[in-house]
Parts: C-alpha cells; structure tokens; sequence
C-alpha cells in the first residue's frame, strides 16, 4: 500500500507541473481548477482509459504494464531517472520489510579505494545516506567539526541529510544551500521508492519531515535524482571559499562514493591542499607525546 500511494503522490505531482501548453493540450479558454493538466487530459495524451488513470493516482490499481508506463513517462515528459522511479514504485516491494536492517558494512576493496585517493576528498555513503566511511581529506571538507571516528560506529555514523538539513556547520558550508538540500531530498526520494518497506528509512523521513520544515516542503515536491555530477560552492571555516565537483559512483553493494574534485592549478585546488596540509599536521600534533617534566 505505501508504494501504491507513493505511486499516485508521485504521479500527481508530475501532472500538476506540466502545463496543457507544454503537453500542447488545447483548452479552449475559461478557469481551470487544477495546476497543470486534468486527469483525463493525460489519460487521453497516454493513451489509457481516464477511469484506469484515476485508479493509478488513487492507488488502486495494480500490475501496471510497462508499456502503460512507457506511455505515461512520455506524456509526462519524465527524465532517465523519473522514469526509473516509476517504475520501481510501479513494481511495488520486491519482500518483507525486516524489524532492523542489519548494519551496512563497506567492502574492503572501496575501503582500500577511498584510502587510495589520499588528498582527493571522498567518503562512501549507505542507502540512506549514512556516512560508513571517509578518508582524512573527505572528513576535514564535509565534517570536520565531527569526530574522524565516528563513522566506524553504527550507532554514532553522521548522516548526510541530517547533516545538511539539522547542523548549522554543513548549512553554512554551502553557498547555495537550496540547491543542497534538494539533491539531498531527490536522492532520498528515488531511495524510497526503490525501498519502500524500509523501517529504518522511513523513521528517517518521518524524523526530518517533523524537524525541518524546509525537507518537509522539498519532500513533498517528489523530485528525485539518481548520483550524478555536481559542481558546489563551499564556505570552509578554515580555509574560506573553493568550489568542488562532486562525483557519485554506485558500488555493488548500493552504496555511494562520493568524491570530491577540483579544477587543476586553481585557487580551489589550492585551497584544498592547504586544508588537508592543515589537517594531517593537526592530527599528527594531536597524537605527540607531551614532553616528561624534570
């Protein structure tokens, strides 16, 4: 059932976003009293009964073909990623949802890979965006108010919406948040409908929708958004303003690294070497013994 109403939530909203203009629908004047087009309207442009249209949207309908779904991406104009998510709502939970997913655990080999980029920043990032893992130049960009260990906790792992929604240090580090928070919430959102029986993921939603007016709003938009690249303007504390290219790569394991570039010979990259330079020395300070007292 959740995956049903999901699928109609979702199909809602990229009907109310797409103009009868845009779908080149005639109107013929007058009010219209819905966003975007009518039921039937889209019905009519996929080809599908506006009766069976209305189940979908109501979740009532189910085994949806995936020439029907074809047909409804087209007329909705959905991208790779949209149309992918349909699909997985559509398909509905594949099994039972578990009281506790076990802890995710990283494969030593992308252990041994984020270790191996040394001074490039990267971490590795589970399905709901917990961070399992990072090396010291990933935690000193994204964390580094937080403690280096805290990752090899379950239980204390940072989480990367928390973070960028519920911590004032990760709001202030990017320039423009907005665009942030809603990559945030689309890679979410193409997770849920990807896990819809997830206990674990669900309370994390629910936690972020109560807390955060602002994902509770991005949220309801329904947008979603599959990795990627993206270029971010950073505010560092401590090494002041650089722009990073973050990069998404999908392990076997549905995990992320994510890794984090600059554009070579530029004051980013520069910056960035002043901030690992910064950070190996503190740590390596950190750990000398204080010297005996005679």
């Amino acid at each position: 059932m959740q995956a049903r109403r999901q699928l109609g939530e979702f199909l809602r909203s990229r009907r109310s976003r797409l103009s009868p203009q845009e779908a080149g629908v005639a109107t013929y004047g007058g009010r219209r009293r819905v966003p975007g087009l009518r039921r039937e309207e889209l019905a009519l442009l996929a080809g599908v009964s506006a009766s069976y249209y209305a189940r979908l949207e109501q979740g009532q309908a189910t085994n949806a073909s995936p020439e029907v779904l074809d047909a409804l991406s087209r007329a909705l104009r959905l991208d790779a990623a949209e149309r992918r998510h349909l699909a997985g709502l559509a398909a509905g939970p594949r099994r039972q949802a578990v009281r506790r997913p076990p802890p995710e655990r990283v494969d030593p080999a992308v252990h041994q890979l984020v270790a191996a980029l040394g001074d490039v920043p990267a971490l590795v990032l589970g399905r709901r965006l917990d961070v399992l893992a990072w090396n010291t130049a990933g935690h000193a960009l994204f964390a580094g108010h937080l403690e280096p260990d805290s990752v090899d906790l379950p239980d204390r792992r940072p989480n990367m919406a928390r973070l960028v929604f519920l911590d004032a240090h990760t709001r202030d580090l990017y320039v423009d948040w907005p665009a942030k928070a809603r990559a945030v919430v689309a890679t979410l959102r193409m997770t849920s409908g990807q896990h819809p029986t997830d206990p674990l993921l669900a309370a994390l939603v629910g936690e972020l929708a109560v807390r955060s007016p602002e994902f509770a709003a991005r949220w309801a938009d329904h947008r979603v958004k599959a990795g990627g690249t993206a270029a971010y303007g950073m505010r560092h504390p401590l090494v002041g303003t650089l722009t990073v290219t973050q990069q998404s790569l999908r392990t076997e394991d549905d995990q992320t690294v994510v890794v984090a570039t600059t554009a070579p010979g530029s004051p980013s990259q520069a910056a960035m070497t002043l901030l690992v330079h910064a950070t190996v020395t503190g740590r390596a300070t950190a750990r000398q013994p204080l010297p005996e007292r005679g």
